[in-house]
């Protein structure tokens, strides 16, 4: 089989653990784009979480954001597709996130909404290249569209969080990790895996065609899109036992080692 489009994640997957890329991925990628790949990105981060990363060859399809919330021309001057939280979803995980002692981060309009300034908040947003808006009127913020909410805790918390939604969550929502620390929520018609079939009609290539490449639960679905589904050697489990092959940690340039393998 002839791949023909990659799309690859970012934290744990094209982002070393000390959130750099290291400089052969950013060569291999190069090298496949020369010979003719498409490449993308496929994140839960905001557009500025992926700017500001001046090394990354920039992608030559359409870019997902937030999990597949918001889809973004190549020259980010479009937005070709954008989910968000229906009203009534938005105030409830809200009040569950107060209610049980979860940082929340709310994301809309491109900008990240918080309750309280902190160490905490202003680390998340230097991460993802933004600067924290205070909350001044809730209702306000989730008439304006919420794009996505995420929760930020201790490991345990953030898995006994899942636990405890699977039966009081009502309304169009889904919910996933996009590290042990975050727990994010997106309408119900959103994931990775739709971002990925939405790029598939606009590129008019198959899903047979796609590389997909990921390390956390919310890359599954477009793990199982794609013709080949790759995990990093840095994955959960859970992860590798749904994809069609494991390459190495995103220490060890494991988006490289796809690209030669399987593109060149």
């Amino acid at each position: 089989m002839q791949y023909k489009l990659l799309a690859a994640d970012m934290d744990g997957t094209l982002l070393d653990p000390n959130k750099n890329i290291r400089a052969e991925t950013v060569a291999a990628i190069h090298r496949a784009t020369d010979a003719g790949v498409i490449f993308t990105i496929a994140t839960g981060r905001p557009i500025q979480g992926i700017e500001k990363y001046s090394r990354l060859p920039w992608p030559n399809a359409p870019i997902v954001t937030y999990n597949g919330s918001v889809i973004l021309s190549p020259d980010r001057k479009a937005v070709l597709y954008e989910k968000t939280l229906e009203e009534s979803t938005a105030a409830e995980l809200i009040a569950y996130g107060k209610q049980w002692g979860a940082l929340p981060f709310i994301w809309s309009k491109g900008k990240v909404y918080v309750f309280e300034e902190s160490e905490t908040t202003a680390r998340y947003a230097a991460n993802s290249n933004s600067t924290p808006v205070l909350i001044k009127d809730e209702d306000a913020l989730i008439r304006q569209g919420i794009t996505k909410i995420l929760w930020q805790d201790d490991a345990p918390q953030i898995e006994d969080y899942q636990q405890r939604l699977q039966t009081i969550l009502t309304g169009n929502v889904t919910y996933c990790t996009s590290s042990p620390h975050y727990l994010e929520f997106f309408h119900s018609d959103v994931s990775k895996g739709n971002a990925l079939q939405f790029l598939s009609e606009f590129c008019n290539i198959s899903p047979a065609e796609i590389i997909a490449i990921g390390d956390e639960m919310n890359d599954i679905p477009m793990l199982e899109y794609a013709g080949l589904g790759v995990a990093m050697g840095n994955a959960t489990d859970a992860v590798k036992a749904r994809a069609d092959f494991v390459t190495l940690t995103n220490e060890e340039d494991g988006v490289a080692h796809v690209i030669d393998r399987f593109l060149l």
